[in-house]
């Protein structure tokens, strides 16, 4: 069952400008069946997860050009980084573009030799899991803000987000939008193939035992800020440990480091970052959350719905092509804290996240604080939540459904 995917028009795009794409992401999220669904009848699809291809890559880059010349989709292209030099001679003698599509589910190594090797010639693509949009096959791929623009143009697509929790706990996976794929198994083999394939390459095989435990610990802080003595307590390796190993979660698509707005409000302003998985079913299996009825009811279930929003709006920037960098949060050591803060043309646009289904002015009383920034205007603030339509609470402060993500 194939979903259709809002970024594959970015995709487009981006072959008609640069002379190789660059299509990053965690494993399953869908990168190489989305190619083969649209390119395989332009494209020769070569995996290097087949190793007789991986070896000839890795012993002698120009020969494997050779045996599969361009145009070519070259999947899980970390495993032999030493191609990236061929591909850079392949790029400069020839003028026409998009015709190497590169595939990784581990960017921590590859987007570092990439850049070395391929700057000037390569778009790099972030793709994440399936949005609600792409599940409910929404035909609407703009980037969230919180604007009277946007929710007028969004209001157009609207369909209820029915079993809201049944998605939020099952997860973004695109295999797992069939039902009939079991949760628990689906997720066992994730964590065993990505400790297995992905990370064993970059840490101590005697760690990976802790590793697992860290990813684990990791899940119960959704939502918190990163605190890497904690998190050393618990697990027992050393803060620089820690902070590899939060690294190796970021560049591969698990986590999302959401890093705080601290620009000319307050110097008591927090500057540690706040965690976030890219998949909430991701989430509930490390925690040990069995039905989407222990999930919505659990004490962590309003750090969970905050976390299935962040990821949503991310995956709209995503796939509509534009950078998340100006996507932040805000909190301060008086615990004064906007959950959201998007930052455009100069605009600051407030968001608090609510599990509740009855948003009130008070949830919104710290927006205010953006406004010791004389440098920036403060937008319209909203409060994401489970209510049924969109109410203005004050002139500029909107409550607004989860549907209109």
């Amino acid at each position: 069952m194939f979903i259709n995917r809002h970024i594959i028009s970015y995709i487009h795009r981006m072959k008609n400008q640069f002379r190789v794409l660059l299509i990053t992401g965690s494993r399953q999220v869908g990168k190489s069946t989305l190619l083969k669904e649209k390119y395989l009848s332009e494209y020769e699809y070569v995996t290097l997860d087949d190793f007789s291809e991986l070896s000839l890559a890795q012993s002698d880059s120009a020969l494997f050009f050779k045996n599969h010349p361009i145009p070519i989709i070259i999947d899980e292209v970390q495993r032999a980084p030493d191609l990236f030099l061929q591909i850079k001679l392949i790029a400069d003698n020839q003028t026409e573009k998009g015709k190497i599509i590169l595939t990784g589910s581990q960017s921590h190594k590859l987007l570092s030799k990439a850049a070395d090797s391929l700057a000037g010639r390569v778009c790099l693509i972030n793709m994440a899991s399936l949005s609600l949009r792409e599940k409910y096959n929404i035909d609407f791929n703009t980037e969230f803000l919180p604007t009277a623009e946007y929710f007028l143009d969004r209001k157009k697509f609207i369909k209820p987000y029915e079993n809201l929790w049944h998605h939020i706990w099952r997860g973004s996976m695109p295999e797992l939008a069939d039902e009939s794929i079991e949760w628990e198994s689906f997720y066992r083999s994730y964590i065993r193939t990505y400790l297995e394939r992905d990370v064993a390459d970059l840490i101590n095989s005697k760690n990976l035992v802790k590793f697992n435990n860290f990813m684990h610990c990791i899940a119960a802080r959704v939502g918190e800020l990163f605190n890497a003595d904690s998190i050393t307590q618990d697990i027992g390796v050393s803060n620089k440990t820690i902070t590899e190993w939060t690294n190796i979660l970021e560049s591969s698509g698990i986590i999302r480091l959401l890093q705080p707005y601290e620009k000319n409000i307050s110097k008591r302003a927090i500057k540690s970052p706040k965690i976030y998985f890219m998949d909430t079913g991701l989430v509930c299996y490390l925690v040990g959350w069995s039905s989407s009825q222990t999930a919505m009811n659990g004490a962590m279930s309003g750090g969970l719905f905050e976390n299935f929003v962040v990821s949503e709006i991310i995956k709209s920037y995503y796939n509509a092509g534009h950078d998340t960098k100006h996507i932040y949060f805000y909190r301060d050591k008086d615990k004064k804290e906007i959950d959201l803060i998007i930052e455009k043309d100069n605009i600051l646009y407030p968001i608090e996240i609510k599990k509740s289904a009855h948003p009130t002015l008070d949830m919104a009383k710290y927006f205010s604080v953006l406004s010791k920034n004389s440098e920036k205007t403060v937008g319209q603030g909203c409060i994401l939540c489970q209510c049924n339509k969109m109410l203005y609470l004050s002139e500029d402060i909107i409550s607004v459904p989860v549907e209109f993500l």
